[in-house]
């Protein structure tokens, strides 16, 4: 215990001697909680909208100020002609082109039917899929508006009608804030926690001061333990950081126990830090490491669920899901922050976590080779 006391001294003042990991630690997180959940939206406005209207009737202005009025489209060209409008989707002017035939209205009024032709700069799939799903129901609306102003139904209606109410359920006004930031947060202690680590022990190989660690008597669990104890308090630091920014800037209480958070993020850090200590003793300098962190990196967050839903991915992106921790973590955070789940609810996440924990420091302090 004596020896583990002297690393971390000798840690803890090589960590914050270095003006550059400070930064790192507290100012990185803090800039970024402030910024990204702003920018990471996952409503689509402002989407540039093409008109031709062929039919120029009260009927075409009204469907074309009703799409304008919700906020989503914003009206870049109005005219009569489908090749001048499909020029502006060439130029990047306009997202989506909406063709409104001639003698809509007659249509629309006397056969009960009338066809729209939508076109959509497809360049952008998300854009262009989220737009589409916007007009559509604009239209849906529109249509079931004329129909209560032309269609005069008998005192019992035989046609049957269901009417549809809806309530969301722990994020009642569906806020993607509330959403987004637990998710960011458990992204940035991973990388202040991953890249940190990573460079560890290949900083003591640059500098020579491994060898003479490695010939003194200190155990490689004891050393690995001197790496690991002062980042998994550094995280714990930056995720209390990061729960206040929460609560101060977004106004985010969490359901759930604080408890249950620190819990499953203490066991999480571990695994966490784990990983960035074996990527260590593999890289043979700095560079190297920090490569390979960010790729692997890069592969948990995309594949962890914050940005794309794991339900909708192919059944070999689920597997890969099963073996990245940080995809539990961002579960375990929106369950406990919105839904308020207990440590019983998540019990097999803590499970999973304990193994990736044991696993990755075992592999580290395995890997860890003393050499004279």
């Amino acid at each position: 215990m004596r020896t583990l006391k002297f690393l971390l001294q000798k840690e803890f003042r090589q960590i914050f001697r270095d003006p550059s990991i400070i930064r790192i630690i507290f100012i990185m997180p803090v800039i970024q909680l402030m910024i990204l959940p702003w920018a990471a939206d996952y409503e689509i406005k402002n989407i540039n909208l093409a008109v031709v209207d062929q039919d120029h009737s009260e009927y075409s202005r009204q469907l074309v100020n009703k799409i304008t009025a919700s906020g989503y489209f914003r009206l870049t060209g109005y005219g009569s002609s489908y090749p001048e409008s499909l020029e502006q989707v060439e130029r990047d002017k306009a997202d989506l082109v909406l063709e409104i035939p001639p003698q809509f209205e007659k249509d629309l009024v006397k056969e009960d039917e009338a066809k729209l032709f939508m076109a959509l700069n497809a360049i952008n799939g998300v854009k262009a899929s989220l737009g589409s799903a916007y007009m559509r129901s604009i239209i849906q609306d529109y249509n079931r508006q004329v129909r209560l102003e032309w269609i005069q139904f008998p005192r019992f209606n035989p046609e049957l009608s269901i009417d549809v109410t809806s309530s969301n359920w722990y994020n009642p006004l569906m806020n993607y804030k509330y959403f987004m930031v637990p998710g960011i947060l458990v992204i940035l202690l991973t990388m202040v926690g991953s890249n940190l680590t990573a460079i560890n022990i290949v900083r003591e190989k640059e500098i020579g001061t491994i060898e003479q660690i490695n010939v003194t008597p200190i155990r490689k669990h004891i050393f690995v333990l001197g790496k690991l104890i002062p980042f998994w308090l550094l995280g714990l630091l930056v995720l209390t950081i990061g729960l206040t920014i929460a609560r101060l800037v977004y106004g985010i209480i969490p359901a759930g126990s604080f408890l249950t958070i620190y819990l499953f993020a203490a066991l999480y850090l571990l695994a966490v830090l784990g990983l960035g200590l074996l990527i260590s003793t593999y890289a043979s300098n700095q560079q190297q490491s920090m490569l390979i962190s960010f790729f692997i990196m890069m592969v948990f967050i995309l594949l962890g669920g914050l940005y794309t839903s794991i339900d909708s991915m192919p059944e070999w992106a689920k597997i890969i899901t099963h073996f990245n921790p940080v995809s539990y973590f961002i579960e375990v955070m929106r369950m406990v922050v919105l839904k308020g789940s207990t440590l019983y609810d998540i019990r097999f996440h803590i499970l999973a976590m304990v193994g990736f924990a044991v696993v990755l420091n075992g592999w580290a302090v395995f890997n860890y080779k003393k050499r004279s």
